[in-house]
């Protein structure tokens, strides 16, 4: 499997979202992220189902929603409606996790699980062999562009054995500080799925060529 490229709206023009999700496409995304914010779970509040529907009718590939909200259970229809395609909920938020897994799947769509930094990873053990995604959080969530947490290759590292150990079916997927220095080292340690917000979505050049760059950087680190 090669390394898929998700980059991240949250730092996006949202004055022209289409053209800029387009844009990372053409560069070779393979994924759309949505950073889904409820100013409760984390400060910050971003957008709802409308928007994941807008991008959803603007380009055709996946769309990895990041629920960083609370009372997950309660939105899963209505983003898997508005045209999700992998819904991740943070084990932090789920009271029941291993149900609410089950849910996003009987719903139709595919299952991943976030952990925060300070979360152990055996937190999601018991559902491992439930989900479809495990997204290790390298940033504290709730705001784009901050620093690498070194602390996450480790993370990495030990979701890589274990999935493997288990032969199972399941991606793993880095968000935060992804960077043409820090991608290629998520990859070695085990990452499938790299999110890219402000690397991708800034000032100083285009959506395209920063996709094609990052992909390009982790070329052949498998």
């Amino acid at each position: 499997m090669s390394v898929v490229v998700a980059p991240s709206i949250l730092t996006a023009d949202m004055g022209r979202l289409a053209d800029q999700v387009r844009e990372a496409v053409e560069g070779g995304a393979e994924y759309i992220h949505l950073d889904v914010m409820d100013g409760k779970f984390v400060p910050v509040i971003t957008f709802g189902p409308l928007v994941v529907q807008a991008v959803r009718k603007a380009v055709d590939v996946t769309l990895d929603i990041h629920l960083m909200i609370e009372r997950p259970d309660d939105q899963l229809s209505a983003f898997i409606d508005a045209g999700g395609d992998i819904l991740n909920v943070h084990v932090e938020a789920c009271t029941h996790i291993h149900r609410t897994v089950g849910e996003i799947r009987r719903l139709g769509a595919k299952a991943g699980v976030s952990l925060n930094p300070g979360t152990p990873l055996a937190e999601i053990e018991p559902v491992l062999g439930e989900v479809d995604q495990v997204m290790v959080m390298a940033v504290n969530p709730g705001w784009g562009g901050q620093k690498f947490i070194e602390a996450s290759l480790d993370r990495v590292s030990w979701l890589r054995r274990e999935i493997d150990a288990r032969g199972l079916n399941v991606s793993i997927e880095v968000d935060g500080g992804v960077n043409l220095t820090t991608g290629p080292r998520c990859v070695l340690a085990g990452a499938d799925v790299l999110v890219a917000g402000s690397f991708v979505y800034n000032d100083k050049s285009g959506a395209a060529d920063n996709v094609r760059a990052l992909k390009a950087a982790v070329e052949g680190t498998r």
